[in-house]
């Protein structure tokens, strides 16, 4: 029997047996029964439908983790509309550009970010401003609460295919402008699956919202998390006192947060010398994606919280997660066997083809020494890029055909689990020798004066590029670091080969980061290499 995947799935089913549990626990603290939020995404589904808005048409959402994102993403849907959700931390000449790439038809925006939006409206494609707060706001804005109301909750659901656009979720634009990921019922349903899943996600979850909705739908937890008919736990940003409170307060039990969100996280029970209760009536599990974290901060997590952590990998083009270091017949809990694979991106999702291939398209070795780029092959990826024929064909195509390439070398281990070790744009090649700046990375982050840090190549006229690292100290000055560049040198010649050592060190306050906690190298590269004729050294 072939029954059609569709996101509107999600919350038909959790309306259908959790109609009268607590769905949504709104910023403002209010609380929704799933009944309550599906009559409420319904009437954006009738607002939206008065206003013109029909299947294939886009309706951008630009919100902080609210409950009204959560009913414009589905009350989009629900109209066979393509949910476009918009990252809150660009500037208002990047939403021209992706609201105006997207062809947009309508937008709701946040009242806290409704002004980015405002300078640019007559040069986007829509006539439709919605806002959660008018009075906070400056134009012409529609108030969301007044026009569900106002519209009741009838509509006509159209029908729809598995095949069909549902979402655009835009890239965090770190090289060039954002391309738009298309991707559609199917894609996002099977991946919501494998989610919920690997996850463990069940009715009796917490879901704290500390995740960007945005990014990728949120890694899918707006639809595993609701068709499974757990709570949502929303929230306006991230501070480590506001998690640690949820956390108690709402007994949540799961979370995701970038390796920065888990550094916070330990930097705060460190200041209070663990006197902090890190739990409610529920165990927690937290998810982690990007760079491995390193031991001490797993082990903070897991030793001090008492919190279990899962190391996930992807990208927004997959779906995003792919593979998971939550292979637990690989260690025992509790013992250190168990950093050596949690640092590790892991292995693939169930149904998911992930390979590490050589220029020539050819698996490497599972030596875990020889680098290759991540290729992936699965339901969960997506469609193609908007408007893009070229780049998806790219994408698609560099060294194996019909995967999408990751664009980040690894290494396989004995066992099948890959190894991020780097992106191919952020090798370091220095006199010849390849060196891995999340190596570097993580050997400075065990020292006790550093508190993040980024390592990119630096030109150099003896070896073409040397090493450079941009360190926050853990003093939070500077000017006053605790440590000199020379004590940073002396550190990794002692740990690293001496080719590896990092040869220059400019401390910061802050690295530039996208929302979801990615350090934005591209900015240092820019930054180091201005006056340089190319990017890239000749080492």
């Amino acid at each position: 029997m072939h029954k059609p995947l569709l996101t509107t799935d999600f919350l038909d089913r959790a309306r259908e047996y959790y109609g009268d549990k607590e769905a949504v626990v709104a910023t403002t603290g209010e609380r929704f029964t799933y009944d309550e939020f599906g009559e409420r995404a319904d009437g954006f589904s009738a607002a939206m439908a008065a206003r013109g808005i029909e299947k294939g048409d886009r309706v951008a959402v630009l919100d902080p983790n609210t409950h009204y994102q959560l009913e414009a993403a589905y009350g989009t849907m629900q109209l066979g509309a393509v949910h476009t959700p918009l990252n809150y931390r660009l500037v208002p000449d990047d939403f021209e550009y992706i609201l105006s790439d997207a062809e947009v038809d309508a937008v709701y925006a946040d009242y806290e970010y409704a002004e980015k939006i405002e300078p640019i409206r007559d040069e986007v494609p829509t006539e439709i401003f919605v806002t959660n707060d008018t009075d906070a706001v400056d134009g012409d804005w529609e108030s969301f609460d007044e026009i569900i109301e106002e519209a009741g909750t009838d509509y006509e659901r159209p029908e729809m295919d598995e095949d069909d656009l549902i979402t655009i979720n835009y890239t965090s634009g770190t090289t060039g402008d954002p391309k738009g990921v298309c991707r559609t019922h199917r894609t996002e349903t099977l991946h919501a699956y494998i989610v919920a899943l690997h996850q463990e996600i069940s009715d009796g979850d917490v879901y704290l919202w500390t995740l960007p909705m945005f990014h990728v739908n949120g890694w899918g937890h707006i639809f595993s998390v609701t068709g499974m008919g757990a709570k949502h736990v929303c929230t306006r940003g991230v501070d480590a006192e506001g998690i640690f409170d949820a956390v108690r307060t709402e007994d949540v039990s799961y979370l995701c947060g970038a390796p920065t969100v888990l550094n916070i996280l330990a930097d705060r029970y460190e200041d209070h010398n663990g006197d902090i209760e890190t739990t409610g009536a529920n165990d927690v599990r937290i998810a982690t994606a990007g760079s491995a974290p390193p031991e001490a901060v797993i082990r903070t997590v897991e030793d001090d919280f008492g919190w279990y952590l899962k190391h996930v990998y992807g990208a927004t083009e997959t779906g995003p997660l792919v593979t998971t270091s939550d292979a637990r017949r690989f260690f025992e809990d509790g013992s250190d066997a168990r950093f050596s694979v949690k640092k590790r991106q892991g292995i693939g999702y169930l149904g998911t083809d992930v390979r590490v291939v050589d220029e020539d398209g050819n698996d490497v070795p599972h030596d875990d020494e020889t680098l290759g780029e991540v290729v992936v092959r699965g339901n969960q990826v997506m469609d193609r890029y908007w408007n893009k024929p070229e780049q998806t064909e790219e994408a698609f195509s560099d060294r194996v055909e019909g995967y999408y390439h990751m664009g980040d070398l690894a290494t396989v281990d004995e066992d099948g689990m890959i190894a991020i070790r780097d992106r191919k744009k952020d090798i370091i090649i220095s006199g010849g020798e390849n060196i891995s700046s999340i190596e570097l990375e993580d050997t400075l982050y065990e020292h006790d004066a550093v508190s993040d840090v980024a390592v990119i190549p630096a030109p150099s006229d003896e070896w073409g590029e040397t090493p450079k690292a941009f360190v926050v100290p853990n003093s939070g000055d500077p000017d006053n670091p605790g440590v000199t560049a020379e004590d940073l040198r002396t550190f990794t010649r002692e740990q690293l080969a001496t080719y590896k050592v990092v040869r220059r060190v400019e401390f910061v306050e802050e690295l530039p980061t996208t929302a979801t906690g990615k350090v934005q190298k591209y900015e240092l590269r820019e930054q180091e290499w201005e006056d340089e004729d190319e990017m890239v050294g000749q080492g």
